[in-house]
C-alpha cells in the first residue's frame, strides 16, 4: 500500500499509485497544456478537481513538498501542495518513484500555450514582467529559487498583465534574509534560463520576428532591478517630511505594495531624516477590494475594478458618499449584473474579473467608434456576442480528454440538413441581467447553403443498350404528359 503524506482526503488512495505515471489510463488524465519538465507530469482528475503530480525522487518530494507549504504561508504566489506518495509498488513488485502532488492553479496556463503560431512583443514583455515581480516577492520572502524560467511558472491574465506563480521549487531554499550576492546569482541564472528559452522558441520559428532575446534578458534585469531598489532603497529627506514620506508610501501603494513598518532615523546633523520600508507586503489593491466587495481576485485585475468603482462614485456623487456604501452599489449594480450576463456555457473561457475587465476595455472602444458613452449593458451584450465566444478556454477546471483532443472533425460531406432552428437572438446578451427581455424578432429561419470540395466521379457513357433504353422511358413520359393535358382542357380545368 503506497503511503500518503500532507492529505487529509483518504480517497487519493483510490488512484493508481501501482502503475508508473506515464501509463495512467486515460480516463484518470486531464489533457491540459504542460510546460517543458525534467520529470513526468500529469494533470489527473480527481473528485472534481484536477491535480498536478509529478514523478520525483522520495527526499526532493519532501523537500518541494515543505518548501511550497511554507511559501504559501507567507502568502508568496505558488501552486498549493496537497501531498507526497511513496511506498509505489507495481503489481510486478518494482518499486516506483515518489509523487509530488499539487493543485492544478485554475485559469494558468504555461508560457508556451500563451500564443499559437508567434509569440508577439508586446506578450513576452508582459510575461517577463510578471516573472521578474514574482522573483521580486520571493527574495523579499528570503527564498533563493535556483533554477528561474519561463517553464518553472505559470501565468494567469491579470487586466491587461500577467501575474506569475511558483510552480517548481524543489532547487529552491528558505533564508531569513537573502544576501546581494544570492539575489544576483539568482537573477544570473534567471537571464541565462530566459535567453535560452527564447532562443528554442526562435530556433523553432515560434518567436516574432523582431524579438532580440538578449534584450529580453536585459529587460528582466532591468525590471527587477527598478522594482527591487524601488521597495528597499534608503531616501534622506530634508524638508517637508511628513508629505515626502506619505509620497514613498503612496507611491509604492500604486505599485501594489503594503508598507507594514518604516525604518526612519535622523540624520547625523539632525536636519534630516532617512526612510527605508521594512516590511513591504504585496497586495495592496487586492486586499483594499476584498475589504469593500469581498471580491478575491489578483492585483491587477482589483486595481482596474476600483477605478471603476471609484468613477461610480464620482458619477454618483450627489446619492453615494460612503465608500462601503458605495462600493456595495457598484456591486449590485454594476459588476455582478455584468458577470451574470455571461451564458454558461461561455464561463469558463475567463475569470470573472477579467471578464469584467475586458468588457471595460471593449464599453471604452464602442464609445470611441459611437462618439457618445455606451451603456453597460450594451457593452456587454456585445461583449457576449463579438468577443467572449473567440477566446480560448483557460479555466480548464476539469480538461477534456485524451480522445476529445485527438478526436477526428466529422467528414466535410456529412450533412445535417440544410435549415437550423432559429435561436433566442437575446440568449447571450446581458440585458437578462437587468430584467429587459426585448421581444425577439420574428424572422425566418436561416438557409444554411453547404457546400463541399469533393469533385464528384465523371459520369461514364451509356452504353449502346442503355442508351436506347433511355430514348424510349423518355418518349413514353413525353405521351404521358400531352395525355394529362388534353384530359384537363375536355374537363374544364
Amino acid at each position: 500500500m503506497p503511503h500518503i503524506t500532507g492529505a487529509v482526503d483518504a480517497s487519493l488512495m483510490e488512484l493508481p499509485w501501482e502503475i508508473p505515471l506515464s501509463a495512467w489510463p486515460e480516463e484518470r488524465i486531464a489533457a491540459l497544456p504542460r510546460g517543458l519538465s525534467r520529470h513526468v507530469v500529469r494533470f489527473v482528475r480527481h473528485n472534481g478537481t484536477v491535480l498536478a503530480v509529478k514523478e520525483t525522487n522520495r527526499e526532493i518530494a519532501y523537500r518541494e513538498f515543505e518548501m511550497l507549504r511554507e511559501l504559501e504561508r507567507m502568502d508568496a504566489p505558488c501552486v498549493h501542495a496537497v501531498a507526497v506518495v511513496t511506498r509505489r509498488i507495481s503489481v510486478s513488485g518494482d518499486e516506483l518513484s515518489a509523487a509530488l502532488v499539487t493543485e492544478h492553479l485554475a485559469y494558468s496556463l504555461p508560457y508556451r500555450a500563451l500564443f499559437s503560431t508567434a509569440l508577439r512583443k508586446g506578450t513576452l514583455n508582459r510575461l517577463i514582467d510578471a516573472l521578474s515581480v514574482l522573483l521580486v516577492k520571493l527574495h523579499l520572502n528570503g527564498f533563493y529559487w535556483g533554477d528561474v524560467s519561463l517553464s518553472n511558472a505559470l501565468f494567469r491574465r491579470d487586466a491587461s498583465e500577467f501575474s506569475a506563480y511558483l510552480v517548481d521549487a524543489e532547487t529552491g531554499d528558505l533564508h531569513e534574509q537573502l544576501t546581494s550576492g544570492q539575489r544576483s546569482y539568482d537573477l544570473e541564472i534567471a537571464t541565462t534560463n530566459i535567453i535560452g528559452e527564447i532562443l528554442d522558441l526562435q530556433a523553432n520559428e515560434d518567436l516574432d520576428e523582431g524579438i532580440d532575446p538578449f534584450k529580453i534578458g536585459d529587460r528582466l534585469e532591468s525590471k527587477y532591478s527598478k522594482l527591487w531598489s524601488a521597495l528597499t532603497e534608503t531616501e534622506v529627506f530634508d524638508s517637508n517630511i511628513p508629505f515626502r514620506v506619505s509620497e514613498r508610501v503612496r507611491a509604492l501603494n500604486e505599485m501594489g505594495f503594503d508598507v507594514g513598518e518604516l525604518d526612519m532615523l535622523s540624520t547625523p546633523d539632525g536636519t534630516g531624516l532617512r526612510i527605508r520600508p521594512k516590511v513591504v507586503d504585496a497586495g495592496y489593491h487586492s486586499r483594499r477590494l476584498m475589504r469593500l466587495t469581498g471580491l478575491d481576485v489578483q492585483e491587477n485585475q482589483a486595481r482596474r475594478l476600483l477605478n471603476d468603482l471609484d468613477e461610480f462614485r464620482a458619477v454618483r456623487r450627489d446619492v453615494i458618499e460612503d465608500e462601503s456604501f458605495a462600493a456595495h452599489e457598484w456591486l449590485t449594480t454594476i459588476f455582478e449584473p455584468t458577470v451574470r450576463a455571461i451564458p454558461r456555457e461561455l464561463r469558463g473561457k475567463l475569470e470573472p474579473a477579467q471578464v469584467f475587465h475586458e468588457v471595460l476595455d471593449h464599453r471604452w472602444y464602442l464609445a470611441e467608434a459611437a462618439a457618445e458613452d455606451v451603456p453597460m449593458p450594451v457593452a456587454t451584450a456585445s461583449y457576449v456576442k463579438n468577443v467572449l465566444p473567440l477566446r480560448p478556454d483557460e479555466r480548464a477546471v476539469l480538461g477534456r480528454s485524451l480522445a476529445e483532443m485527438t478526436a477526428e472533425l466529422p467528414a466535410l460531406t456529412d450533412e445535417f440538413g440544410t435549415s437550423f432552428e432559429a435561436r433566442d437572438p437575446f440568449e447571450n446578451d446581458n440585458t437578462y441581467a437587468w430584467g429587459e427581455v426585448p421581444a425577439p424578432a420574428t424572422t425566418e429561419p436561416p438557409v444554411v447553403r453547404r457546400a463541399t470540395t469533393r469533385i464528384p466521379a465523371p459520369e461514364r457513357a451509356p452504353l449502346s443498350g442503355e442508351l436506347a433504353k433511355r430514348d424510349q422511358d423518355a418518349a413514353e413520359a413525353a405521351h404521358a404528359e400531352q395525355d394529362d393535358a388534353a384530359e384537363s382542357e375536355e374537363s374544364g380545368f
